[in-house]
């Protein structure tokens, strides 16, 4: 496999969340201590920027061209013409300490995050899902516990939801039903030598997730079992992949700054910069969060208008 190379030199503190927006061809990530949000456009290398309010966990496109991003307190959508954040719904008012970590849309159209202490010391953290309906955000709470939350990753299936306990190493499991209840929380797998930070899965169903401190991405196959890791040579901290392109075979890696020691970055100036490499098994379809109920209902999330 060839080696992931550097297509955007932004050198971010804390890059992170990319996803891949099929109306627009182009991908969107966040640097999250430099409350920015990015777009890259492969096609013509145009690059775009978005400075938000409060510090930014993910973003994801919606359906109707708009985006919604995950800030510190809340769901909130942005207007990428405008630059106008509007938020949506708060999400735990009474945890001032916590923030909203990454997220990922599911095949339903259904938004899924973690929320995680900002101090990374309290298991102060949930993992939750949003639906739309026609008076707004439904923001159901599944999971507890978390110190800080990566992923969460959908299996092509849709019957498996993947989600990361960061500072303990641990890929978690659980089933996911067609309700969007999830059950059976077991152990998928273990990280070493580095924490596992965001996840994705691809169309054969292999989770790639992002190495922090670890230099690398580590792969799963849905039994579990690990293959060889894929070293990205230009950082330390390795947050998460994102498939795109027409065929979305182009892996996007997403890198960060943060807490890289100085003779690190001394030997890895790119560190928090945009990486892609070519893959040969292609990503899932990428889904957009619905921008109405209709939408929801009718599943018209995929692909452009």
């Amino acid at each position: 496999m060839p080696q992931p190379q550097c297509v955007w030199d932004i050198r971010a503190e804390l890059g992170e969340g990319p996803v891949w927006s099929v109306r627009e061809q182009a991908l969107y990530f966040v640097d999250i201590v430099g409350q920015a949000i990015h777009r890259f456009h492969p096609g013509s290398g145009a690059r775009a920027s978005w400075p938000t309010p409060l510090r930014p966990g993910f973003v994801t496109p919606v359906s109707d061209g708009t985006l919604m991003c995950g800030l510190k307190d809340g769901l909130y959508s942005l207007n990428p013409t405008s630059g106008e954040f509007r938020r949506e719904v708060a999400v735990e008012p009474g945890l001032p300490g916590n923030r909203i970590n990454d997220g990922c849309v599911d095949s339903k159209g259904r938004l899924w995050f973690g929320t995680m202490d900002d101090g990374e010391s309290t298991p102060s953290g949930a993992l939750y899902s949003v639906i739309r309906r026609a008076g707004g955000l439904d923001v159901r709470r599944h999971d507890e516990g978390y110190v800080v939350t990566n992923g969460p990753g959908i299996s092509p299936d849709g019957r498996q939801l993947y989600h990361n306990h960061s500072p303990a190493g641990i890929i978690y499991v659980f089933d996911l039903a067609d309700d969007g209840s999830l059950s059976n929380r077991r152990v998928f797998a273990r990280v070493s030598d580095g924490y596992p930070d965001g996840v994705v899965v691809d169309s054969a169903g292999t989770l790639w997730v992002g190495v922090w401190n670890g230099g690398r991405i580590a792969r799963f196959l849905p039994d579990g079992t690990a293959l060889p890791s894929i070293p990205v040579p230009g950082a330390l901290n390795v947050t998460k992949v994102a498939f795109g392109g027409p065929d979305l075979r182009t892996a996007y890696i997403t890198t960060a700054r943060r807490n890289t020691p100085p003779e690190c970055l001394a030997r890895m100036p790119q560190a928090g910069s945009l990486f892609s490499l070519r893959v040969d098994v292609p990503g899932q379809e990428p889904v957009a969060f619905p921008a109405t109920e209709f939408d929801a209902l009718h599943g018209m999330t995929l692909g452009p208008d």
